[in-house]
C-alpha cells in the first residue's frame, strides 16, 4: 500500500479505512442483508451518498473487504515465510500471524463466514484465488515438518485455520486476554498440526 501524497488525498484514504471499518463492525453485527450504505455512512458521519465516493455500491465494498483482508493474509504470510528458516520456525511463525490477525479481525472473519455469498461472482473467485494462495504457503512450511502428500497436509491446514478462526466468538477484548489467547492458540494449533494418527 502506498501513502498518498496530499492532505486531501490522505483524508480521502483514512476516510475510505473508516468506512471499511465501520462496514465490518455492521455486517458482522446484523448481516449484510441488514445493513444499508446509510447506517455505514451514519457510523463514520457521512450520508449514505457520500459513501459512493468511494465505493460503487454496498456490494463493491463487501468486496473491498473481503478481498483486502484476503490480500493481507497472503501478503503476510508471504513476508512471515521469506523472513524465517524453513522448519519449526517457520510453522510457528505463520501460526503466531494468523492467532494474531484472527484475535484483531473478528468483524471481518465474522463477515467472510456468512456473508461471502453475497459477492459477485469475480469477487468470489479472487477471494477463493487469494485463499487457496494463502493455503498453499502453510501446506509448503507444513510439508517441511510432516511427511504426508498434500491433500493429507491440507486438511491438517484447514482444521487449523478452523480452530484459529473460531476465536472471534469467544475471546475478550484486553489485551492481556488476547496475548494469552494468541500464546494458547499458538500451542494448540501447533499440536492439531503435527498430530500423530
Amino acid at each position: 500500500m502506498t501513502t498518498p501524497g496530499t492532505a486531501r488525498d490522505r483524508a480521502k484514504a483514512e476516510r475510505t479505512d473508516a468506512i471499511l471499518s465501520a462496514a465490518a463492525e455492521q455486517f458482522a453485527a446484523r448481516g449484510y442483508s441488514g445493513v444499508s450504505l446509510e447506517d455505514i455512512g451514519t457510523a463514520v458521519g457521512v450520508s449514505g451518498p457520500a459513501v459512493y465516493r468511494h465505493f460503487a455500491g454496498k456490494q463493491a465494498l463487501l468486496g473491498a473487504l473481503l478481498i483486502g483482508v484476503s490480500e493481507r493474509l497472503v501478503s503476510g504470510g508471504l513476508d512471515v515465510a521469506s523472513g524465517t528458516d524453513p522448519g519449526m520456525e517457520r510453522m510457528r511463525a505463520l501460526v503466531e500471524f494468523h492467532a494474531a490477525f484472527a484475535i484483531g479481525n473478528a468483524d471481518v472473519i465474522r463477515v467472510q463466514d456468512r456473508d461471502l455469498p453475497y459477492l459477485g461472482d469475480e469477487g468470489r473467485a479472487d477471494v477463493r484465488r487469494l485463499q487457496r494462495s494463502y493455503i498453499e504457503l502453510w501446506i509448503d512450511a507444513l510439508g517441511a515438518l510432516v511427511d504426508e502428500g498434500r491433500d493429507a497436509l491440507r486438511l491438517r491446514v484447514q482444521a487449523c485455520f478452523g480452530l484459529l478462526n473460531s476465536t472471534p466468538h469467544s475471546t475478550s477484548s484486553t489485551q492481556r486476554a488476547h496475548d494469552d489467547t494468541t500464546h494458547l492458540l499458538t500451542a494448540m494449533a501447533l499440536a492439531a498440526l503435527l498430530a500423530v494418527d
